[in-house]
């Protein structure tokens, strides 16, 4: 059985500042997948994510430029990578006490579907979605720009992500992407070490560390950078 903790949508419409012409759109934005196995595209929030993610991306590249205008084309990338993080999308989905609206089954319920960032994130790119078919892009945008603006603050402190640079430094190079292999793990499990190899087509490869595989990758994308020459010192502070 799909279940919602609470039915008063206008409550999220107020949030959101958009009363919907079509509420209809909202609902299926709230609507997981789980809500109806073996659904039918339409019948649950996936196509309108897919909208959403894209009308996220337009908005945040907007604000980007209009509040950084000195900034290069790598800030501007790393920035709009944290902006449109799963991460972010889940917090300003909490934001909207979005976990109280969706539509999903009990047993994702139970399992504690309602805060999963992954399930969050996703049904506040739908949410996006659902305002831009009712409404347009401006009124999208504006919605973004209310809701994402406060995370710029935290990107003079955000370090910079070593596995972006290097991607963006490949492609620049005209490479092809950055593949990264595990290629060791040890230790206990309450402790584990992993290694894992950055290949390069044309470069030579190179390893890393870490107490998981996000952190060995970082590393080793570090290391090749300041191999090559590109990780400069101003970008560690």
């Amino acid at each position: 059985m799909a279940k919602r903790r609470t039915t008063d949508l206008g409550q999220l419409s107020a949030r959101l500042g958009h009363a919907f012409a079509k509420p209809a759109l909202l609902k299926l934005a709230l609507t997981h997948a789980s809500a109806h196995p073996g659904s039918k595209p339409n019948e649950d929030n996936e196509r309108l994510e897919f909208l959403g993610d894209r009308v996220l991306g337009l908005a945040v590249a907007e604000l980007l430029i209009k509040r950084f205008v000195g900034a290069s084309e790598g800030e501007l990338a790393r920035w709009f990578n944290r902006l449109v993080r799963t991460e972010t999308c889940a917090d300003v989905a909490e934001s909207w006490n979005l976990g109280d609206f969706i539509v999903m089954s009990a047993g994702e319920a139970g399992s504690g579907g309602r805060r999963k960032k992954t399930i969050l994130a996703n049904a506040c790119e739908a949410v996006l979605g659902a305002v831009f078919s009712d409404a347009g892009y401006e009124v999208a945008r504006d919605v973004v720009w209310r809701d994402w603006e406060p995370h710029l603050g935290e990107l003079d402190e955000a370090a910079p992500d070593a596995k972006s640079v290097l991607q963006e430094w490949a492609q620049g190079q005209q490479l092809p992407l950055p593949r990264y292999v595990e290629v060791a793990r040890e230790g206990p499990d309450h402790a584990p070490r992993f290694t894992a190899e950055v290949q390069v087509e044309g470069v030579e490869a190179q390893r890393g560390e870490g107490t998981n595989k996000r952190e060995a990758e970082q590393a080793a994308a570090l290391a090749m950078l300041m191999r090559e020459g590109v990780w400069r010192p101003a970008d560690d502070d």
